[in-house]
């Protein structure tokens, strides 16, 4: 199984000239980028409450859909992580703690 840092490395002899590879794991080497004529950048993701809150907001009102692959209960947390290490995975795979609170 490819470990995490496998398709950074492979795409820097994929990705055409001039392109850019943007990398949500680790930073692209710059080394590699030069010498492929490619350019490339690192995104991390930091939870943020107010943004979670807004995100909410967009989906209740229906502005956004999030896509599900599947929702595994919380007892079977190791078959969905399983699932991920898997990279077969379109969308979110969710853990379900509990049932969702009755709305008023």
């Amino acid at each position: 199984m490819p470990r995490e840092g496998d398709t950074l490395v492979r795409s820097y002899g994929v990705v055409k000239k001039g392109a850019i590879i943007v990398s949500i794991t680790d930073p692209p080497d710059q080394a590699e980028l030069d010498k492929h004529g490619i350019r490339g950048a690192s995104m991390m993701a930091h939870p943020d409450a107010n943004v979670l809150e807004e995100l909410g907001r967009l989906i209740d009102a229906k502005k956004i859909t999030p896509k599900v692959s599947k929702v595994y209960p919380l007892a079977e947390a190791a078959s969905a992580h399983e699932q991920i290490a898997s990279r077969h995975t379109l969308g979110k795979i969710v853990l379900k703690v509990a049932d969702a609170p009755a709305r008023e």
